[in-house]
């Protein structure tokens, strides 16, 4: 498996440990449907989170965070679309970016209800 794959996993596995620990009950990891993707989806507070993780092994070409264009943001939005339609019974929604920084320490920053 190629480096960055290696990483995104890990950074995916953080993730979901970061979100329990903040008291999130993870529905789906890595929910697919055809072509569609969503890193993380789960519930807070009668809340349903679409959750897409950004990981990085550094900082030296800018943060995880810098390379989430808004043509990801749109894909995430148009997959949660897809899921809302199988699961209507959700009515609060949110979109939430977490970035992850593995060295030189292991850093977190949540970015949440991202809206354009």
């Amino acid at each position: 498996m190629a480096k960055h794959m290696l990483i995104g996993k890990l950074g995916e596995q953080l993730a979901a440990m970061y979100f329990e620990d903040k008291g999130y009950q993870i529905l789906f990891k890595n929910w697919r449907q055809r072509h569609w993707e969503i890193d993380i989806i789960a519930t807070k507070n009668n809340t349903l989170h679409f959750i897409e993780v950004k990981t990085a092994s550094n900082n030296r070409y800018g943060y995880p965070d810098d390379k989430i264009s808004m043509m990801k943001i749109n894909y995430l939005i148009n997959a949660a679309e897809v899921f809302l339609f199988e699961q209507p019974q959700w009515e609060m929604i949110q979109f939430d970016v977490l970035a992850i920084t593995l060295n030189p320490t292991v850093t977190y920053y949540l970015i949440e209800d991202v809206y354009l």
